[in-house]
């Protein structure tokens, strides 16, 4: 065996459809394109969500929701991964820069802590928001829970 005689696994290719090369070779005619429509005819692309002029989806279904302008978006942490990320590295104070450190967030966001899991630390956390719950859950721990603009 030699470079000279490999070749690959019977079945592993396949001939390319020469398709619109004449009546003899099974794809001429139509070119598999069928008859008459738009789909047969050269420069057809078809729009997207068109149906074959039946009603689209995106117009029979209802619109609905509201999306407000200035609406501000958090990107949340909860407590138990607050009581890891202080566990690990032994932190009493967490604040954005630590959380982008983490990999948890980017500078352009703000971050809200949210109640769910249990925090034993006694931690200050500098956050953008807290849930009522999350608040209670630091305060109990006997940490503080600042706001920051």
């Amino acid at each position: 065996m030699n470079l000279s005689n490999l070749k690959p696994a019977v079945g592993a290719t396949k001939t390319r459809k020469r398709i619109g090369r004449g009546q003899g070779s099974g794809l001429g005619g139509t070119s598999t394109r069928g008859h008459k429509g738009a789909q047969s005819r050269s420069g057809y692309s078809r729009k997207i969500g068109f149906e074959g002029g039946q009603m689209p989806i995106q117009r029979r279904l209802p619109k609905f929701g509201f999306t407000p302008l200035k609406r501000t978006e958090y990107r949340v942490i909860n407590l138990d991964k607050l009581q890891e990320l202080a566990h690990n590295n032994n932190l009493t104070v967490i604040d954005t820069e630590i959380m982008i450190k983490a990999g948890l967030m980017s500078p352009k966001h703000l971050f809200k802590v949210l109640g769910n899991g249990t925090l034993t630390t006694k931690l200050e956390v500098k956050a953008h928001a807290f849930s009522k719950s999350a608040e209670e859950a630091i305060i109990n721990a006997g940490g503080t829970a600042v706001k920051i603009q």
